[in-house]
């Protein structure tokens, strides 16, 4: 599958912040591709990649897709929809996303199904505007684990060239132990075009090497 990435981003590349509680207005597109690298002990690595889109299909409704990819080891692609639940102006928002897809582990694939409740607010602080996000995620992977999820992401839309932006996921499986993971970004704007570039770190509870994270997001 990361051989499909990489022409995606090509073909991408030649044509356009993240989702959370945010609708796309109609007509109006975000993609974001990413590649993530860790070393391991040695000269060998690993990586994983992902694709996201989404798309304005009506004013109170979005669609998109969401696939990621582990090195042609595991993975998952679904498509979803999202629509408002409530707008509570500078109070913020929130919005629900229903997703059906499939999850494979090498050559053998299951069904998966998933439900997202988020909520998103804009921010001002001493460094400029920015937002943050908290997603709540119900993700049932048949054939292998119901999985409860607590995103949170925040970043900074400063108008300035570079701004920062941080995630942090956690996930629960019943009888194992919580899964956490954290990604602090640097977000580069060039002075033309959609293009929003991304240099940033990961660590997470189940690897002790730090990964390097490279993505590209377009607006459009």
């Amino acid at each position: 599958m990361h051989r499909l990435l990489v022409s995606v981003l090509l073909i991408w590349l030649a044509a356009p912040a993240s989702a959370g509680a945010w609708l796309r207005e109609k007509g109006s597109s975000f993609t974001a591709i990413s590649v993530t690298a860790f070393q391991d002990d040695g000269d060998t690595h690993r990586y994983k990649s992902a694709l996201y889109s989404e798309w304005g299909l009506r004013p109170k409704l979005t669609i998109g897709l969401d696939a990621e990819e582990h090195q042609d080891l595991y993975g998952h692609a679904l498509v979803f929809a999202r629509i408002p639940v409530a707008d509570f102006g500078q109070a913020g928002r929130f919005s629900i996303e229903f997703g059906l897809g499939a999850h494979h582990r090498q050559y053998d694939a299951w069904a998966m199904y998933k439900t997202t409740l988020s909520y998103g607010k804009g921010i001002q602080i001493g460094l400029g505007g920015g937002w943050i996000n908290i997603d709540a995620v119900h993700e049932n992977r048949t054939h292998e684990a119901l999985i409860r999820k607590l995103d949170f992401t925040a970043g900074l839309s400063s108008g300035r060239r570079i701004d920062p932006l941080l995630q942090i996921e956690t996930s629960y499986i019943s009888d194992r132990p919580w899964y956490w993971r954290v990604r602090p970004s640097l977000m580069f704007r060039p002075k033309k075009g959609n293009l929003t570039w991304i240099l940033g770190a990961e660590r997470n509870s189940a690897d002790d090497n730090i990964g390097i994270k490279f993505a590209l997001w377009r607006r459009h």
